[in-house]
């Protein structure tokens, strides 16, 4: 998605960012007449908050098994934080960020939890661990990972992996094109006076660090189908991989992206060298 960033409400003529509320809505007067003032940057990531406080207490008081209730609110807070992250904002690339990564873990662990029979005491304080601390962005460490419930990591990673190299492959055709002609999708950003810019069809939609972003484009599309070659195969085995390559499945995705932001070789080659040492 294309959007300009900075809007001015023209009822009232605030301004304000969208990128951090993620509406046309003016945040002083109400109005929905709005337009944007600025170039269009590419933008897929939403404004997002996940506060897991009420699910901490209600979980910290069950015993062996999951409570009967709150376990559907849980998941669907869940769900709606994942759905509505993305990783590219206001035309810049976003790293893999760990409370995505741990929230979509959480997501997948109580599915895992729930099927259990018979928890141990390793596989609750993995679920619980994984819930103090995903808001924060806090994982279990790879080797605290219960063999039983390493699916949770598995499919996170394969589904996390599989949505940001969604992104990162949009974000390099923006690099490719350049530019940005193509007319705007909403009614609320038709011309206007003072709206558009003349030099619009010249402004890049996305921006990266350094020189020549153009030369990371073929190194990074080769090394992205590899990638989801990895993450598919992941997913193809329900996540149940050891937990170490599954984290490295995500390091990878992420080095990559480290790669397309500032042209650092040896990003790049970090993301070769996690791919080509583990088996998944």
């Amino acid at each position: 998605m294309k959007v300009r960033g900075e809007r001015e409400c023209r009822e009232c003529g605030v301004r304000w960012s969208y990128y951090e509320t993620g509406s046309v809505e003016c945040p002083d007067c109400g109005s929905l007449r709005s337009v944007g003032v600025d170039d269009r940057t590419a933008h897929t990531d939403a404004p997002a908050s996940l506060d897991l406080t009420p699910h901490r207490t209600r979980f910290g008081d069950a015993s062996g098994t999951l409570p009967t209730e709150g376990v559907d609110e849980l998941k669907s807070d869940l769900r709606e934080y994942v759905r509505k992250r993305g990783f590219v904002r206001g035309g810049e690339l976003l790293p893999l960020d760990t409370t995505y990564l741990a929230a979509r873990e959480l997501l997948e662990a109580v599915d895992c939890y729930d099927r259990l029979r018979d928890p141990a005491d390793a596989d609750r304080e993995y679920l619980l661990g994984l819930l103090a601390g995903a808001d924060d962005g806090d994982r279990p460490a790879t080797e605290n990972v219960p063999e039983r419930l390493r699916e949770a990591r598995g499919m996170a990673a394969a589904r996390a992996v599989d949505e940001y190299r969604s992104d990162l492959l949009a974000f390099l055709d923006e690099l490719d094109s350049g530019t940005d002609d193509e007319p705007d999708s909403g009614t609320d950003d038709e011309p206007d006076s003072g709206a558009e810019t003349g030099t619009e069809a010249d402004a890049p939609t996305v921006r990266v660090a350094g020189g020549d972003p153009q030369s990371r484009i073929a190194p990074a599309r080769e090394l992205l189908g590899r990638l989801r070659d990895r993450a598919k195969r992941v997913e193809a085995l329900n996540g149940d991989v050891p937990a170490a390559d599954a984290d490295a499945l995500v390091d990878a995705a992420d080095a990559l992206g480290e790669y397309v932001r500032t042209g650092e070789d040896t990003a790049i080659e970090r993301a070769r060298s996690l791919l080509a040492e583990r088996n998944v």
